[in-house]
């Protein structure tokens, strides 16, 4: 028999789940855009960026005389991706923080036009900057 009455009121979400760093760059490598975060005249600046995972560095593909090249000289930076839904609160995010530095091995520069990375950005895209995480971690949202 049913019962005519107030709905209960749904439940609170799960509380978010810490990751391993394995997991961190697995998910990491599953999506193509992500967010770095640098310093530019003593302030934080976040940029979109695509990306790709190669050896367990996040590496990105810029214009060489662009801000965020010039940014990213062998200093310390923060990575971020993530993939939430919103309609059932579940996905992940994952923050990594690490040394950045050009790449400017002929070999390593010619393997990366390779695998297909590309710039959001317009204009030469020929350079590239490899993001060595320090610190890595992350959690999944379970809705």
């Amino acid at each position: 028999m049913e019962r005519n009455g107030p709905s209960s009121p749904p439940s609170p979400p799960a509380p978010p789940r810490e990751l391993a760093a394995a997991e961190c760059l697995r998910l990491l490598a599953s999506v193509p855009v992500g967010r770095i975060v640098y310093t530019r005249q003593a302030l934080p600046v976040v940029e979109v960026v695509n990306f790709a995972i190669d050896g367990g560095d996040i590496v990105i593909r810029t214009d060489p005389g662009g801000a965020l090249a010039a940014a990213t000289h062998h200093t310390v930076v923060a990575f971020e991706a993530d993939e939430v839904d919103t309609a059932t609160r579940r996905g992940w995010s994952v923050m990594a923080v690490g040394r950045s530095r050009e790449v400017t091995e002929p070999q390593d520069i010619a393997r990366l036009r390779d695998i297909g990375l590309r710039s959001l950005e317009s204009g030469g895209q020929e350079h590239f900057i490899r993001v060595t995480p320090g610190i890595v971690n992350g959690r999944r949202l379970t809705g």
